[in-house]
């Protein structure tokens, strides 16, 4: 790994860890929505690991297209943001965690969000890593840095 790589895993992982929630994007019928949600991440940066109702809008969009984006910023919605803010998107497809290799995410997930057990448990409830695939880190709305994660799917086409 070189060093422009790393310095980008590592601003990357800062922004992720002092961040708890994200802006989920997923669509349905070429029509976006996107809702508010608590995630984690596994320390390799590969996948992300939320948790929604399975009843909920954003679970039947991803039924039916798993391609999802994410937003995590760190603005403080005043206007220093302008010269300071940082948004990273991330791009990747989520999956339904199986059974076998829950109690890893399961771990990661309550260790960042040790308020949400009962809902992480409760039967209407469905837990969903999203293998990342690429990361898109914006600071000072000009500088973008790119970091791709895997190069299986574009998901600009």
């Amino acid at each position: 790994m070189d060093n422009a790589e790393q310095v980008m895993r590592e601003k990357i992982s800062a922004l992720l860890s002092e961040q708890p929630l994200a802006v989920l994007s997923t669509q349905r019928n070429g029509q976006p929505y996107s809702s508010l949600m608590a995630f984690a991440h596994t320390d390799d940066l590969g996948e992300i690991v939320v948790a929604t109702g399975k009843s909920t809008r954003k679970h039947q969009n991803i039924n039916i297209d798993s391609r999802v984006s994410l937003l995590v910023d760190n603005r403080s919605n005043n206007e220093e943001d302008f010269h300071a803010a940082a948004a990273l998107t991330i791009l990747g497809v989520a999956k339904t965690i199986e059974e076998v290799e829950r109690p890893v995410y399961e771990r990661i997930y309550l260790e960042r969000h040790p308020y949400l057990q009962k809902f992480l448990s409760s039967p209407t409830t469905t837990f969903i890593k999203i293998e990342v695939q690429h990361y898109l880190l914006v600071s000072r709305f000009q500088n973008v840095m790119e970091f791709h994660i895997s190069d299986e799917v574009d998901l600009f086409t």
